[in-house]
């Protein structure tokens, strides 16, 4: 909250999360305007864990600078875009804003769905049809690339029961692992020719269909396991409806418990349906587009990712919202870092963007 001096008003908004009532925090600071509306810079505090620290060359947990790089986790996502928002708005003064109010919004839950963060700061209010939304939350080389769209993302879980027995006795028992490898191979077979379909406007222009996390199977090597379950990350073109996905899933993992003799249970984890595109023709995309072209020299092209930013919860509701900063692609591996040049040129962007709506009011 120190860091914020210079605004008219800074809120910390607590929202009690789970049955300990531990609240998730996200702070909230505006510079006033004359004008109604605020363009607000969005940028997520949590992070994701570190993962193995073997991996790491660094502390994930420390700030560690080699030359323009500063290596650790959540440097790149979402510290250049906590550090890029803060420092853009230092550029210009509060009173001095003819235009739109300018705002932070330092939020907390995004990299688990943003119940505490983004979306409950949506529904109670925060936020008016007359603001702009700008996420710093994925980035492009140069930063060529605005992100106006996202694809609709479904996580399901399936857990596979078999029967446990000796290794040496397998006609005994149903292997529980052998049985999930085969549902994940049919499952990606299926899926891939059912939802084939190609869209050049996203990155990569296709839906994906990954298996990620998955539970351990046993201890010891002579031993068939007797349940196992995994996780797939799907994130379809908006075309395709995660309720067709979803139906797809279960009728392969019934085809594959019929073959196999396992039980397979499908359980849905998570599910965000795609807003729709943002329009290209607002004041908010031409002004971003202007910013970076007057700062990098390139004029970037409207994109579609596979999701997913606080930007889809607010077109979910109707509003424009727009992903934009220059980046690698480190976030979530290990050795995560971001380039101090990256950080400084998107705060050139953003005060680029603020002083033509917020203090010129073009």
């Amino acid at each position: 909250m120190t860091l914020l001096k210079g605004f008219d008003s800074v809120e910390r908004v607590d929202v009690p999360f789970g049955p300990s009532g531990i609240p998730r925090s996200n702070i909230l600071a505006k510079k006033n305007g004359r004008v109604k509306g605020t363009v607000w810079l969005i940028a997520h505090i949590d992070t994701v864990p570190a993962g193995d620290l073997k991996a790491w060359e660094t502390d994930p947990f420390k700030g560690v600078r080699k030359g323009d790089r500063v290596y650790g986790r959540g440097t790149e996502d979402n510290g250049q875009s906590v550090i890029s928002s803060l420092f853009a708005t230092k550029f210009i003064e509060k009173g001095t804003l003819d235009g739109h109010s300018i705002g932070i919004a330092w939020v907390a839950d995004e990299e688990m769905a943003s119940e505490y963060g983004c979306v409950w700061l949506i529904e109670h209010g925060y936020f008016s049809p007359d603001d702009i939304f700008l996420v710093p939350d994925w980035g492009s080389p140069n930063g060529s690339m605005i992100e106006v769209n996202e694809k609709n993302v479904l996580w399901l879980k399936f857990d596979v029961i078999g029967k446990s027995v000796h290794a040496s006795t397998p006609q005994k028992g149903v292997n529980a692992f052998a049985a999930g490898a085969e549902l994940i191979h049919e499952l990606r077979r299926d899926f891939t020719e059912k939802y084939g379909k190609s869209d050049p406007m996203f990155i990569p222009p296709v839906s994906t269909f990954e298996p990620t996390k998955a539970d351990s199977t046993v201890l010891n090597v002579n031993t068939i396991p007797g349940v196992w379950s995994f996780c797939m990350d799907c994130r379809m073109l908006t075309d395709f409806s995660a309720d067709t996905v979803k139906a797809e899933a279960e009728r392969v993992a019934a085809d594959t418990a019929a073959r196999t003799g396992a039980e397979i249970r499908v359980t849905e984890l998570v599910r965000h349906v795609s807003g729709g595109a943002s329009s290209t023709e607002t004041q908010a995309y031409k002004a971003l587009s202007d910013a970076v072209l007057s700062v990098t020299g390139t004029r970037p092209k409207a994109v579609g990712v596979g999701g997913g930013t606080c930007a889809n919860f607010f077109r979910l509701r109707g509003y424009n919202a727009y992903v934009w900063q220059c980046g690698g692609g480190t976030l979530h591996g290990p050795n995560e870092y971001v380039e101090l040049s990256n950080l400084i040129t998107d705060a050139k962007v953003f005060a680029t963007l603020f002083y033509s709506i917020c203090v010129k009011n073009c």
